[in-house]
């Protein structure tokens, strides 16, 4: 049947971008080994997806290209300063539980929105990142969206809880599960924002 091979050519197109996914996933994880790397290992898995979706070459080499490049372009900072928030809420939700005072239970719920927000907004940096953004620039504007954008938002969520669920059932797990948070984050900053407000932000 003459419509039996596009289907299966798009069944095998479709499979080898999942694929993909669960590769990218892994190269994410090695990549943000010394962890104030996450960010810009994040910016260099998106670029990969992206290129690959779009059926452009790409490969290890060009993915290190761009961690290197995502690091340059202050990459190492946003890591710091993303490690420096959670070690604040972690602070926060520790003091709520040594010493219980009125208020408590919500202010440590607060502080997980807080991390959550800010988790999001880090990796939709990440996906908007080109070679040549500046970082400082990027986080502000995926803070407004991660706002202004709650159902993309939650979506991202979504995908983090995949993340945790892969880890509590088997750590190596989470490594591939990486790549499909990406996927899906990438996803959510091109429903959000279209091909128009993906252009690089760049330092004045």
């Amino acid at each position: 049947m003459t419509g039996a091979r596009p289907r299966g050519e798009r069944f095998r197109a479709r499979f080898a971008v999942f694929a993909e996914c669960l590769l990218t996933g892994v190269w994410i994880a090695v990549a943000a080994l010394p962890l104030v790397t996450l960010p810009a290992a994040l910016a260099a898995g998106s670029g990969h997806l992206r290129r690959t979706i779009e059926g452009e070459a790409t490969g290890a080499r060009s993915f290190a290209a761009e961690l290197r490049a995502a690091l340059r372009g202050g990459g190492w900072a946003a890591g710091l300063g993303l490690w420096a928030a959670f070690a604040l809420v972690l602070a926060d939700l520790a003091l709520v539980r040594a010493l219980p005072v009125p208020g408590g239970r919500a202010a440590g719920a607060l502080a997980i929105l807080a991390a959550l927000w800010l988790t999001v907004t880090v990796l939709r940096a990440a996906t908007a990142w080109r070679p040549g953004s500046a970082w400082r620039a990027l986080l502000p504007q995926a803070a407004r969206r991660a706002l202004r954008d709650p159902a993309g938002s939650l979506l991202v969520v979504c995908g983090l809880a995949v993340v945790a669920v892969s880890a509590w059932f088997s750590a190596p797990l989470a490594l591939p599960a990486l790549g499909l948070l990406t996927a899906a984050a990438l996803a959510v900053e091109h429903r959000a924002t279209g091909t128009a407000a993906t252009a690089p932000a760049r330092a004045a």
